[in-house]
């Protein structure tokens, strides 16, 4: 294992902040381009409506507060990791402000079955491994969905979900496992329950000395994922905002000790297209130190 690689382990294992989630792809991209205040009449073309999300990442990413100190990796779409930032390729510049670039390697969901949505197939995964890997990619992201409390349909999903970590950490990869339950879901409590003892018995076939990372819904019951938190084979678990607003995601973090923030939508609410840098970068700085506390200072439940 390289010198970089121990260096962003130990970031990622004991670092105080959180990770961002820069990896909006296909499907979502104009909405997340809406959201940040540009319509779809402003490209005509996928390459023009990339070309926009790109300048939206590299906005954030060379903010001087991306580069604070309280955000230590970043998820990245496999475009944006194959792009430039500043002239430098976008792990590199990720690197260079001091964050650990993970990248999202799913290639979408399948259609609910069982109560939950499956990842499609990723025939290309190993290419896109070793990509990610020589251009000093630390870890991979897989987001699967359990839409309502079903047994046997959370089994198989979970089970799939480190079948392609197994995949991911034979290129020295570190595999951050996102089995999202619904939040809007009936019965989220017992998904959250059920999600839990699939994933322990998952660890627990894991060979000693791998490691995967754990992205998941922030539990119905606060602290009901510390035993995942405290595992050996887990390296750190993050939770997924889903929907919630950024003060209610915030709000229900701060309740489970040792789980850091992932967000995506409850970070980049609030930036728009049309905002100076000024702007800009004191609306981005005051998200990140709200997810941030969130993140590193905990309240009783």
């Amino acid at each position: 294992m390289t010198m970089i690689n121990e260096q962003m382990r130990a970031k990622i294992a004991g670092g105080d902040g959180f990770i961002a989630a820069l990896d909006q792809s296909g499907g979502s991209t104009p909405k997340a381009l809406q959201g940040y205040g540009v319509e779809e009449d402003a490209w005509s073309t996928e390459e023009e409506m990339y070309g926009l999300i790109h300048q939206m990442r590299s906005r954030i990413i060379t903010s001087p507060c991306f580069g604070s100190g309280k955000v230590i990796g970043a998820i990245l779409f496999e475009r944006t990791m194959d792009g430039t930032v500043d002239g430098k390729p976008t792990p590199q510049a990720l690197i260079d402000q001091g964050v650990v670039p993970f990248i999202k390697i799913d290639k979408g969901l399948e259609a609910e079955e069982n109560g939950v949505q499956l990842m499609k197939p990723m025939p290309e995964l190993d290419r896109l491994l070793e990509r990610a890997k020589s251009l000093d990619v630390f870890g991979t992201k897989e987001r699967s969905v359990i839409n309502e409390a079903n047994m046997s349909g959370i089994a198989v999903l979970v089970a799939q979900q480190f079948q392609i970590a197994k995949q991911v950490i034979a290129h020295d990869l570190m595999p951050v496992v996102e089995p999202e339950v619904n939040i809007k879901s009936a019965d989220r409590a017992t998904s959250d329950e059920l999600l839990l003892t699939a994933i322990l018995e998952e660890l627990d076939a894991l060979p000693d000395g791998q490691q995967v990372m754990l992205k998941l819904s922030i539990p119905a019951k606060p602290g009901l994922f510390e035993p995942l938190v405290d595992h050996p084979k887990v390296l750190r678990v993050v939770a997924l905002s889903g929907g919630f607003s950024r003060a209610e995601a915030c709000r229900e973090l701060a309740k489970n000790r040792g789980m850091i923030a992932s967000f995506s939508r409850a970070l980049l609410s609030d930036l728009r297209a049309q905002q100076s840098d000024q702007e800009f970068n004191d609306t981005l700085g005051s998200a990140i130190d709200e997810i941030y506390r969130a993140s590193t200072t905990k309240v009783a439940a």
